[in-house]
């Protein structure tokens, strides 16, 4: 797979006008991503489970202009927001190469969430993939000939010009981005769907996830990211993911839940480890993130029930869990972990399909 895949090699026919909606969840990486190089490239793969609920839904309406350029509007819940002109401004521009018709156009672009927003539930990946994808079915429009597959081929690469982990939340269930040695077909480019067998039990599971923090986080992710230039352990985190997706491999085929949960708190606590190792050093985890790990560690313990955390870029904890474990785990988080959540608020999510027009 090249970067010349995604380059029009053909005349399109422009229409005057088109409204496009689609919708793309969030996604959670089990193996992380920290670190990358120009332009969006991972510094390792990662593998994730999409998620259902936590999702952005992104309208778009395309109207014809006669001068060429980049023109937009950004609209969320409703309101014209300029401060988030400036990251839709650098994607639009990154994108250019590979959609050329978009100079032709003027944008109006209205989105919303169904979680808070940069607050570590991967709103970046929800909604950069959302506005991909509504660009690529756009794009639909222009050249009938665009074949489905390669819809979302395209907007998984598009997506990661925008954030790096949104190229994982165009396919559904388990997704691979960065490429690895021993899945096949996996690339730096985009986020495939994860090729080798997988255990009913991952199927359908569970993610929870506890609202520590709603609020902002301090330090961006991308920040985080350049930081691991220069980290006295970079490579050496970069060697683990690898391992730790070869590892996932046979896990993922037998429905071994107690290594699942090995490597998924490992790699949770390593990203965080990166953070505090940094320099500038940085902690985005909270108080009550650390109450709610022991509280599951002490749950686990007492009753072998096979639930684990992990942790994106934030304060918030993802609880996940197999669906027969859904009764015990609905209790616990109800009498013990609810009240480390802000104002009590968690969502109940699991694995999902990905990207859908609307």
């Amino acid at each position: 797979m090249v970067v010349e895949e995604f380059i029009p090699n053909k005349k399109f026919k422009f229409i005057d006008h088109a409204i496009i909606s689609s919708e793309s969840p969030s996604n959670i990486a089990l193996v992380k991503y920290w670190g990358k190089v120009p332009i969006q490239i991972p510094a390792n793969p990662s593998i994730s489970f999409t998620l259902n609920k936590c999702k952005t839904t992104t309208s778009i309406s395309f109207q014809k202009k006669a001068s060429k350029g980049v023109s937009f509007k950004f609209f969320f819940d409703g309101l014209l927001k300029d401060s988030f002109k400036p990251k839709i401004q650098i994607f639009l521009k990154r994108i250019i190469p590979f959609c050329p018709y978009l100079e032709h156009y003027s944008l109006e672009i209205n989105t919303k969430n169904t979680f808070p927003h940069s607050s570590g539930i991967a709103s970046s990946a929800s909604g950069l993939s959302a506005l991909a994808m509504c660009i690529v079915q756009f794009e639909s429009l222009l050249d009938l000939d665009i074949e489905i597959g390669f819809i979302k081929r395209k907007a998984s690469f598009l997506a990661r010009l925008g954030s790096g982990s949104a190229c994982r939340s165009i396919e559904g269930g388990l997704v691979v981005w960065g490429q690895h040695k021993e899945i096949l077909g996996s690339t730096d480019l985009l986020g495939v769907k994860y090729p080798f067998e997988v255990h009913p039990v991952f199927l359908d599971y569970l993610d929870t996830i506890l609202l520590v923090d709603k609020g902002q986080k301090q330090v961006s992710s991308s920040l985080g990211h350049d930081l691991m230039h220069k980290h006295p352990f970079g490579s050496q985190r970069f060697d683990q993911a690898h391992r730790h997706i070869s590892k996932l491999i046979p896990i993922f085929k037998t429905g071994d839940l107690s290594n699942f949960i090995k490597i998924v708190e490992l790699e949770a606590l390593t990203l965080h480890a990166m953070m505090m190792s940094s320099d500038p050093y940085f902690i985005l985890m909270k108080p009550n993130t650390i109450n709610i790990i022991n509280e599951i560690w002490k749950f686990r313990n007492l009753t072998n029930t096979p639930l684990c955390f992990t942790l994106d870029a934030g304060s918030n904890v993802h609880l996940l869990y197999p669906k027969s474990s859904l009764k015990q785990v609905t209790k616990f988080i109800e009498n013990c972990l609810s009240k480390y959540c802000q104002d009590g608020q968690f969502i109940n999510d699991q694995v999902g399909n990905g990207a859908q027009s609307l």
